[in-house]
């Protein structure tokens, strides 16, 4: 018996049995693969050259029954097709032609979705269709990174109005097999899935992996509005999917700058992520951690003590330190220390801690100004308002905008660098230096100023610290109620609200940071986020 018909014979019989794990591996399209496979391929060349040969062969190897006993399966014109293209794959492939082979793969795959759809006997495909997926994924993300064969790939679709990249193309298949799954009439929406709904999420993860690694997560947003609108709960579905799908989730809000959503995701998956997955937990940390930054909630050093933390503990705590004092210096130096970690882990990472957290290191730079300088009123004026000076907080904003431009102390000390800047900062604002005299301590760097970029600066590059920066500077962070006050801008000052009631001015003036965006923030829902029925 040919090989080939030995082969449609097996797979007629686990149609019969209706098997979705031994059609799978089957039905196998990428290396190593045993020898039958490349004597399969052999015969297929040289016997099956003509189309028409294999749909002889489909016909009289796999027909189509109309009487088939209950529990037993059989064909359908969709299979046959796909299998006939299963054959074309085998007859064409050659595994080192990447672009053919994708080619290939990308119509055997499209040829599987419409097998899926099938409302009888499609589930039998769901495994099989998981695996070619993955295949199709894995060989799109080896091509993506090959810009010689893309380019080829380009100039063959030159003609066409919209040309996708290879990362599109793959994406919108994939969510054919999710739309199908997610439609599946087998069981109620708020019921167990069955049938195609147990694969929702398998073909969500692989459809946002896919585009979040390739920085495309914003293709994303209409398969979360489907399940959003027709999915079964997530908490149905197996750990590995809900915390790979949370996870996912989570890069989908980051990206689009919705931190509180994305801190909710992150944090769901972390805590269904059991401690000896550290790849895992360390993953997820590399962003709930900066999202939780931005909120306002720095990381404690029991967290970053644990193993999985260990790889970011560093830079995360010195950002973290960075925003408790204020210290615009170390911040800058942590994140220029640390740049390739950072950006490794996505440009969205980096220019999120670069940008974002700003308004939080202005607030504890201005805090850290009036506790310096706030001089209490004399026993009998107590009704005078307790204010921060404006002008004090120009100077130390001009301060830091030297240092970092590379002023130096003119008469360091012989303690460590740190401690220079430290001791030179508390010198500048107590001696309350006016704004035209902010560089009277400093020495200009040998070489001049250094040249920032945009994201270096204490307000932008080496744009120079004015009374007009520093007041909407304060008026910014009392509009975000990270200050609690007004500015009575006739005195120049900053007047803070509720001293009394709080028994602090530093609690009244700079109210907690979290708290305050928790209250801002906080959502009955996450979008993408299906949980059980209240």
């Amino acid at each position: 018996m040919a090989l080939a018909t030995k082969f449609l014979s097996s797979i007629r019989g686990i149609l019969k049995s209706l098997d979705g794990e031994s059609l799978r591996d089957w039905l196998k399209v990428e290396p190593p693969l045993p020898k039958d496979y490349y004597d399969l391929a052999a015969e297929l060349k040289s016997r099956y050259q003509e189309d028409g040969a294999l749909e002889k062969l489909m016909e009289s190897c796999l027909p189509e029954e109309d009487d088939v006993p209950e529990g037993q399966g059989t064909t359908w014109p969709g299979f046959l097709s796909f299998m006939k293209d299963y054959f074309e794959y085998w007859r064409d492939v050659d595994f080192e032609d990447l672009l053919g082979a994708h080619q290939l793969l990308t119509a055997l795959t499209n040829s599987c979705a419409t097998a899926l759809n099938n409302p009888t006997y499609g589930t039998i495909m769901l495994q099989t269709s998981i695996s070619l997926c993955a295949s199709l994924s894995t060989l799109s993300m080896t091509l993506n990174k090959r810009p010689d064969l893309t380019m080829k790939l380009a100039a063959l679709h030159a003609g066409d109005e919209e040309r996708k990249s290879v990362i599109e193309v793959t994406a919108e298949i994939m969510q054919k097999f999710f739309t199908t799954c997610l439609t599946d009439r087998s069981s109620t929406r708020f019921a167990e899935p069955t049938g195609k709904k147990v694969g929702i999420y398998i073909f969500a993860n692989k459809t946002l992996k896919l585009l979040t690694m390739n920085h495309k997560s914003y293709l994303a947003a209409q398969l979360l509005t489907n399940i959003m609108a027709k999915s079964p709960p997530l908490s149905f579905y197996p750990a590995s999917q809900r915390v790979t799908f949370l996870y996912f989730l989570g890069r989908f809000h980051f990206n689009h700058t919705h931190y509180w959503r994305a801190a909710q995701c992150f944090e769901e998956a972390y805590l269904q992520t059991p401690s000896h997955f550290q790849k895992h937990r360390r993953l997820i940390l590399t962003y709930l951690i900066p999202c939780k930054l931005v909120l306002g909630r720095l990381p404690s050093q029991a967290l970053l003590q644990r193993p999985e933390a260990q790889s970011m503990a560093q830079v995360y705590s010195q950002i973290a330190q960075s925003i408790r004092t204020g210290n615009y210096i170390l911040f800058q130096h942590t994140i220029k220390q640390h740049e390739d970690w950072l950006r490794s882990k996505g440009l969205r990472l980096l220019t999120t801690l670069q940008y974002r957290l700003r308004p939080l290191l202005w607030r504890s730079l201005s805090r850290r100004t009036f506790v310096l300088t706030y001089i209490p009123p004399a026993e009998g004026d107590s009704r005078k308002a307790i204010t921060l000076d404006l002008a004090h907080f120009e100077t130390a904003m001009a301060f830091v905008q030297k240092r970092l431009e590379g002023y130096l102390p003119a008469r360091p000390t012989s303690r460590g660098r740190q401690s220079q800047v430290n001791s030179m900062f508390l010198k500048a604002v107590s001696n309350s230096i006016g704004p035209g005299n902010e560089t009277s301590t400093l020495a200009p760097p040998p070489g001049g100023p250094k040249q920032l970029s945009p994201e270096e600066g204490v307000l932008y590059g080496n744009r120079p610290v004015t009374a007009h920066h520093v007041e909407s500077v304060v008026a910014s962070l009392i509009a975000q109620d990270l200050l609690h006050g007004y500015i009575a801008h006739s005195m120049g000052v900053f007047a803070i609200m509720g001293a009394k009631q709080k028994g602090s001015a530093v609690a009244a003036g700079w109210p907690n940071v979290g708290e305050i965006i928790d209250q801002r923030s906080i959502e009955l829902v996450v979008p993408g986020w299906v949980k059980e029925e209240e």
